[in-house]
């Protein structure tokens, strides 16, 4: 069986979205062979196994304007190539990339595809009709929780699966640096400061605006609180102005974007997640299992994964995050990393995810295997 796993791109905006892809294909049995296509730019290093750069112009990949009238060309080039690699099913990232694919398998109906969902997609009409055009037999639709699973299925009217994305608990913790190391990385040397952190994406959805306002009150009555946040994106200018302009400089720091992020998360205190919108929201899983206590948004999502051990506050109220904010810095953070820990419950999670994969990747009588 040949797998051929299609995203998007490489690179820093697209880190969840890769871990996410590597996470499910850590799971695929030695007798399946996997693909990796990248559609824009570099980052073949990012995916598993063989990977194929096409570096595509994004207006070509999207059909804006003139660039609509090369698609079907396009896809004659996608459908060759498929055929040459003797694709038996195809892993593809989320709704922008199926929209360029799927109607290729319009003429390969012995292609199966599965479409990942990683967050709240805004459907339109044409989307619809073109998930609802194919047999269930040929297109399975999954996402990276149950929260998102439902929502999707409500607006589509098909069946979406929830994969609850996991990680695999003991390697992760066995790749954490030490609080020392971890902070020696970020240049976090000044003493007696308790850390509060803060990963994702420099953009609108992730909340890091509102949540500098917060920190900025938090931080009138704690002194010691310093805030650092790991990524990189659109909005880091207007950010820094917001830092330099409340007067934060040398309290707030905006460290980019790291390559070794996901063994940081020792160098925290607390990680706070003010998210406006979420799939998933893998760094929460990432700083529980890595034993940091989260704060996070009032969203289903991150209920779903911490129930009542989370500690939440509305999105975007920056008077509710600061007093948040507040009352961590006099929690005792080891006791809530432990209710936390026992609420994701991260290696019954990775069984379950484990499980569903291993009969998602199930290799059939009839697939061609021996």
């Amino acid at each position: 069986m040949n797998v051929i796993n299609i995203m998007w791109a490489g690179g820093s905006p697209f880190v969840s979205v890769h871990k996410v892809h590597q996470q499910i294909l850590s799971l695929v049995p030695p007798e399946i062979s996997v693909n990796s296509w990248l559609l824009q730019g570099q980052g073949a290093a990012c995916v598993p196994g063989p990977s194929r750069e096409w570096n595509l112009p994004q207006r070509l990949i999207k059909g804006r304007h003139v660039w609509g009238l090369l698609q079907p060309w396009l896809r004659a080039r996608l459908r060759k190539a498929l055929i040459e690699a003797q694709a038996d099913a195809l892993l593809l990232d989320g709704l922008g990339v199926s929209r360029l694919i799927l109607p290729v398998l319009r003429g390969l109906p012995e292609v199966k595809a599965t479409v990942v969902f990683h967050g709240k997609t805004r459907l339109h009409p044409r989307d619809v009709a073109l998930l609802c055009g194919f047999k269930p037999a040929q297109l399975s639709l999954v996402a990276v929780s149950a929260t998102l699973a439902a929502s999707l299925q409500a607006e589509l009217g098909l069946k979406v699966t929830a994969l609850r994305t996991a990680l695999e608990p003991t390697r992760f913790c066995d790749e954490q640096l030490t609080a020392q190391q971890a902070r020696e990385v970020m240049g976090l040397r000044e003493p007696g400061v308790r850390i509060m952190g803060a990963v994702g994406r420099l953009v609108m959805d992730k909340g890091f605006d509102y949540l500098i306002d917060a920190f900025a009150a938090a931080s009138r009555t704690q002194p010691d609180l310093r805030l650092v946040i790991l990524g990189e994106g659109p909005e880091r200018p207007l950010l820094q102005q917001k830092i330099q302009a409340l007067g934060l400089q040398g309290k707030v720091s905006l460290t980019g974007h790291c390559d070794i992020l996901g063994r940081l998360y020792q160098a925290f205190d607390w990680l706070l997640v003010p998210s406006r919108a979420e799939g998933l929201g893998l760094v929460l899983q990432e700083a529980v299992i890595a034993g940091v206590p989260v704060l996070c948004s009032d969203l289903p999502v991150f209920h779903e994964q911490l129930g009542d051990s989370g500690l939440y506050a509305r999105v975007g109220d920056v008077q509710e995050w600061a007093a948040a904010i507040e009352r961590c810095a006099s929690l005792p953070a080891t006791a809530v990393a432990q209710a936390q820990h026992r609420s994701l419950a991260p290696e019954q999670a990775w069984e379950c995810f484990s499980r569903t994969l291993r009969e998602m990747w199930a290799v059939k009588p009839d697939s061609g295997s021996q």
